[in-house]
């Protein structure tokens, strides 16, 4: 089992969706069978943001880039070719302004790309990055789960659906700007959603 774990937190110590995204694979690197973890933090090592320059060398042919274009290419394709190496992705995804943090933002950009993770058909598009098993930690700082105001969980399951994958579950630490208790209680409910959704 290959697992990628994608940590978008702008934290590089502290993160609560850093926190509950390692209790996910914990457990996963639990089960039996051999398993290989990969670690990319966003946090530590920022993936630039998707700009006319980055527009210009993804569309140019590969064979007539300029070494730049290449180069900023070459970062996404590293991206790319990660998820498409993973059985199991764990994205920790905390809540900024009802969304995604900017961090994750840029990720998905980059894997994001006609023709190799996602193409049209004549019913429309259809993701490529397919048999895939998710696992969303969702860090926030009220309660959103279920309500109107969720709208990072359609958010991530449009994005991630998209691109082929379906088999999402999504792991809640909420309530964690409510004080010492809700803290402590938002992490019981992650342990108790992780041991639902991986046993």
């Amino acid at each position: 089992m290959n697992i990628l774990q994608i940590n978008s937190s702008p934290h590089r110590e502290g993160s609560n969706s850093t926190k509950v995204a390692n209790l996910i694979v914990a457990h996963l690197m639990q089960s039996s069978g051999e398993k290989k973890l990969i670690v990319r933090d966003l946090a530590v090592t920022p993936h630039p943001i998707l700009d006319e320059t980055s527009l210009a060398a993804i569309y140019a042919p590969a064979d007539e880039r300029t070494a730049d274009q290449a180069a900023r290419v070459a970062l996404d394709d590293v991206l790319i070719s990660e998820i498409q190496a993973a059985d199991v992705i764990v994205l920790g995804a905390p809540m900024y302004n009802f969304g995604i943090s900017a961090q994750l933002k840029n990720w998905f950009d980059a894997i994001v790309r006609t023709g190799v993770t996602f193409h049209y058909t004549e019913k429309g598009p259809e993701g490529l990055i397919k048999g895939k098993k998710v696992y969303v930690a969702l860090a926030r700082g009220g309660r959103y789960r279920g309500t109107e105001t969720d709208c990072q969980v359609l958010h991530l399951k449009t994005l991630l659906s998209f691109l082929g994958m379906t088999d999402i579950d999504f792991i809640y630490a909420e309530g964690l700007g409510m004080g010492p208790d809700a803290v402590q209680q938002a992490f019981v409910e992650a342990q108790n959603d992780i041991s639902a959704v991986i046993g």
